[in-house]
This record gives structure tokens, sequence and C-alpha cells, in this order.
């Protein structure tokens, strides 16, 4: 049975409509947090009919005294151990409002639950043991609070009944809490005297407690206030996926923040490609229409763009004029969890929003104790410690400073499959475009073209290793520059000599591999020349993306060639290395390759190459010699 079945029909929620009230109990192992949820959800008459029955009849028949944290604690494990381990979401509502908890484990084995659960709440219940007091465990969440931003808080201390109600004792606890909580920037709004098991100011004032004059649980909750949607804050939306219906292309994501309309004008960083958005789509039954005008903050959306510009998983749109940093270095406020310690030096996955980036600890700056709040040197961080790091990521990152956009400004470090550190981003130390200006040349487009008798262009081949792409661009460079024609030969493999010899095969690698090959084709076609780009580029986004840095003056050349007769002629000893397991990542036998779908011309390597070279020589002229050619210029 679990904790979220219990609470799918709470007799009250019919009284309430609109969002519900998301907050997050955290605080110690032990000091009673489940305990407190199920007395709430009791107390608010929140529990379906008949289920404190059931489980008080289960509890008997396993021989168990009832306890109140049975109602959450779903799962075996938790029971049979006495902790909570997952994060769960159970509802609840006052005559107030509608409430969802967003249960945080408490144990440190389990803190990353309680990460994930707490970045989702407006307020937290901060729970601490009237007589263990403020514990190690306790400063750690609270801290975390502060870390992600969580600003509204209440402080249940629990078990008031085990210190026989004494006033002197809770102020003792109270004071400690209050000076802790300011001193990392929390200010608490209520501190109240309850007993979980007891139900002492819960819902009501408890007559055990008649020395304290301030709000019950439930009335501090209630004094929350809400927290407002993102809508009024610049547009932020991170695209999550692309998809192509028809002759429609569609782009999907969650809007972090801001609006989207029909109409604007929109940048995907950090390539800053722009477009207008055309219509935004909703499905009628399994075909998408456009019947939006508008959507808001918290909406998933679809839509479509006037062009067909380069737009990946991972981009992150905004308005043109107030657009996020593109960063590849920055600081952030992390939270290590992994049993392994993090080191200068170290690479991990950093995901921010729909972006995933390598990222490399450049220096750790100081680490923070949690008991006093001190800031040190430090060689590594150990688990649950706290510290602000310098991080260096490749290829750059669209990203948000926290203070101004926290949902665009906090992100996660993954080791492997696992989460191993939660992070918000405090600092950006580079930004990489927004403080660039373009240098204009004193050599005009058209004074090129009259030089060389064409203008500039990038033609790039793609095709299986050994398909005959370098040959053939070897042999095109010579009869074209025999003609006088300004050209030249950016292979895959000789840039992975110099400018990209720190780039290996993940993903990730090849495609900034890909993008610094477009660039730098990009600028040599813009400054006159022919441009043969040899390269497998082996993924259909690669090519998009190198279509979408050149523009106007790419062409996609498709150079045919089956993987037999590829590896049949292996030049390089490439295939059989890869065969024997020598190279890993090996297009074609152990990574994927995609054939173009609808490239600017096909070069067949079953015929002869002398006649594909013959048939590129001819399709280079025709599109680029914009002005005839004379042998005496």
């Amino acid at each position: 049975m679990s904790a979220v079945a219990l609470a799918t029909a709470p007799k009250t929620a019919s009284l309430h409509s609109g969002r519900a009230f998301p907050i997050v109990i955290v605080g110690h192992v032990d000091h009673g947090k489940s305990t407190l949820v199920g007395r709430l959800l009791h107390d608010t008459d929140s529990l379906p009919t008949g289920k404190l029955e059931q489980l008080k009849a289960v509890s008997e028949k396993r021989g168990l005294e009832f306890e109140w944290s049975f109602l959450l604690d779903a799962l075996q494990v938790e029971r049979d151990q006495g902790i909570t381990v997952d994060t769960t979401q159970i509802w609840f509502t006052t005559r107030q409002r509608r409430y969802v908890i967003i249960d945080a484990p408490g144990h440190k084995e389990f803190l990353k639950n309680m990460v994930t659960g707490a970045a989702q709440a407006d307020a937290a219940i901060l729970v601490v043991d009237a007589a263990q007091g403020l514990a190690e465990q306790t400063r750690r969440h609270a801290y975390l609070l502060h870390l992600l931003g969580i600003r509204q808080v209440a402080v249940a201390v629990n078990k008031i009944d085990l210190i026989d109600h004494d006033p002197v004792k809770f102020q003792a606890v109270a004071d400690a809490v209050r000076k802790y909580l300011a001193d990392i920037g929390i200010q608490v709004q209520a501190i109240v005297p309850v007993s979980a098991r007891q139900g002492d100011n819960i819902v009501g004032p408890s007559p055990h407690t008649k020395w304290y004059q301030g709000p019950t649980l439930i009335g501090a909750l209630d004094a929350f206030a809400p927290r407002a949607l993102p809508v009024e804050q610049p547009l932020r939306l991170p695209v999550q996926d692309l998809y192509r219906y028809g002759d429609k292309r569609i782009v999907v994501g969650r809007i972090e923040s801001g609006q989207l309309r029909v109409g604007d004008r929109i940048r995907f960083a950090p390539l800053g490609r722009e477009a207008t958005v055309a219509t935004l789509e909703q499905w009628d039954g399994n075909v998408p229409r456009p019947l939006l005008t508008v959507a808001t903050a918290g909406e998933s959306v679809a839509f479509t763009l006037d062009e067909d510009v380069f737009v990946e998983r991972g981009a992150l749109a905004s308005p043109p004029d107030n657009r996020p940093l593109d960063a590849n270095r920055f600081t952030v406020r992390l939270f290590w969890l992994d049993k392994l310690p993090l080191r200068k030096n170290d690479r991990l996955t950093l995901k921010i929003g729909t972006a995933e980036r390598d990222a490399e600890v450049e220096s750790i700056v100081e680490t923070l104790d949690v008991e006093t709040l001190d800031s040190a040197s430090a060689q590594q961080i150990e688990r649950n410690g706290v510290a602000r790091v310098i991080l260096r990521v490749r290829p750059p990152l669209a990203l948000d400073l926290y203070e101004t956009l926290p949902r665009t400004g906090r992100g996660v470090l993954i080791r492997g499959p696992q989460i191993v550190g939660g992070l918000v981003i405090e600092s950006a130390a580079t930004r990489v475009s927004t403080d660039i200006t373009t240098v204009d040349t004193s050599v005009t487009v058209q004074e090129r073209i009259e030089m060389n008798g064409h203008r500039g262009g990038v033609v790039w081949m793609t095709g299986l290793s050994g398909a005959g792409k370098s040959t053939i661009a070897m042999a095109t460079q010579r009869l074209l520059f025999t003609r006088g024609r300004h050209v030249a030969v950016l292979d895959g493999d000789n840039l992975r000599h110099g400018l990209n010899r720190d780039l290996g095969f993940t993903d990730a690698d090849r495609m900034e591999n890909i993008r610094r090959l477009a660039e730098v084709a990009k600028l040599m076609a813009v400054n006159g020349s022919l441009v043969l780009v040899s390269a497998i580029s082996p993924l259909q986004k690669f090519r998009d993306m190198a279509r979408g840095i050149i523009g106007d003056d790419f062409r996609e050349i498709y150079v045919k060639a089956d993987l037999a007769t590829c590896e049949s002629r292996d030049p390089k000893g490439l295939y059989r290395r890869a065969r024997s397991g020598e190279i890993k990542n090996f297009t074609g036998i152990s990574a994927p390759y995609e054939a173009p779908t609808q490239p600017d011309l096909t070069l067949d390597t079953s015929k002869p190459l002398s006649l594909a070279v013959t048939i590129l020589v001819e399709y280079v002229e025709s599109i680029f010699g914009e002005l005839p050619w004379h042998p005496d210029i």
C-alpha cells in the first residue's frame, strides 16, 4: 500500500481548487517526521473513510502497536528498519487551502531524496526533537533549505510530552534553533511545541501547553504566503525534445518562467539561433493543432517556428533582449552526496534543466562546517559536505544565477548513473558570448567575389570511414586550385591532432568536435574560401548543427559506400582494430551512423572515384561560381 494511495481522495478536497501548496517536512531521523505527517492527515480529516481502522487492524494482526507513521511508511523495509526511505507526496486540506506534503527522508543515507523533495517546495516544516535539540542532521537539513532558497520555515519542536511540557526546556531548544536559522539567513516564522503522537498543538491548542500563546502548526502553515508563479519573470524554456509530424517540426518543453505567445521572437542559447513562434500546438486526438495563443510558467508546451533553425534538446529559449548567461566557467554552492570525495580535476556530468555537459572541477574554493558555519580551505569534499566550487564545462552552457532565476540557476552533478551532488549557480566567472563584440571586416564579400571569381562556401562531406571522403576532397581541391579557385580542405582526422586533440568520442565530444569544425569552416568561407570538409559526422543532429552555424552557404554531400565496402578497403586498419575491441565507439561497428535522408548531393563511391571528383567539381562550380571565371584574372 503506497503512502500516495492513502490520500488519493481526501474528504474535504472538493472545498478547494487550484494549485496545492507544496511543503517539505525535514528533520533528523527519529525526531518524529513520519508520525507528524500521519497525525496531520488524521487531524485534518484528510484520510479516506475507514483507512485508519484498516491500518489499526493490520497492525494488530501483525502483532504491532499502531504508529501514526504507518500511514506514511508504506514500504516493508521502512517499517522493518524504522526509517523513511523514499520521497513521497501526500495531500491534506485545511479550511484555508489544500496542501501537498513532500515528505523528505531524515536518515543521512537518503539525503538525495531530501534534496529532490525540498527543491519543489514553497515552504518547510523543520522537525526538532524537544529532548535531543538541534542535532547535526537537523543543522544539515536546515542548511539545505537555505541552499535551495526556501525562506518560509516553521519549526515543530516535537515530543514535547517527553519533557513533561516544560516551557523552560522548550524555550532553550527554540532559542538555539532560531539563532542557527538566523545565522544562515532564514527568519523562522513560528516555533511550535507539539506532540505528534498525542496531537498537541497540531490543529487545536493543547491544554498541556497553556503557557504557549503562538499559532498551532496548522495555523503556522496557513500563514505561509504562496510562492508567486514566475509568470512575470523573463521567459526560460528548456527544450525537452523535437518531433516531426508531417511537414511540422515541433519543439516541446516546460516553461520554467515567463510566458510564450504566438508571434514572440525567441533565442535559443547557447548557440544563439533566433526564430519567431509560429503556432502553439495542442493534440486533438492524434493530430497536433494550433489551438493556443499563449502559455505561461509551469505549463508544458509544443510549438512551431517560422524558420527551420537548428534547435536541440538542452537548448534554453529566452527573449533575445533578456537572455541567460552563456558560460563555460562558474562558481557554485554545492552539497556533495557521494561516498567518494570530490577532488580538484574530477570530471562529472552537470545537468541543468534538460541540458547536460561534461564538467571539470577547476578548484575547490572553500568548504563549510554546518555545525559552526566556519569556512576553510580543503583539497576534497567529503560525503554530506557543503562547499563553494568552480566548475568548467565543455561546450558552453546556458544558465542563470540562482538568486536571479532559481529554476534555471540550479542543477545536479552525476557520476555514472547516480546523482552525486546538488548545486546552485552563485556567479558566472566567464561569459562566453554576451560580452563579445563582432569586429567588422575591411574587405567586403563582393570584393572577395570579384577577386576570387567565386563566393565562399562549405561543402560538407559525410560518410563512413573508408567511404572515400578524404580522397575525393583532396582530388577536388587540386582541380579547383588549378582553376584558380581559393580552396581549402578541413579533414576531421587532421583537426583531432591539433584544435580538437582534447576531445574524445563520447556524444558530447563528437558534438563539440563538429561545432568547432563548423565554426572554423564558417570563418574561412566568410573570408572567401571554398571549404571542403571531410568528416564522418555520424549523426544527423551533428550535421544539422553545422548547417545552422554556417547558414545558407552550407551543402551536405553524402559520400555513399556500404559498410562491407568500407571495411574491405580499411585504409588505416581501423575496422580490424574496432572488430577486435581495440577501438571503442567506432562508427559503423560499435557506434551508429545516420545516413543523410535529403543530402544536397550523393556521391556513390562504388563507381570510380574519378567520376565522383568530376561530379563534385562541377557541382561546386555551379553553386558557388557566382561570376564567370577568366584565366587571365
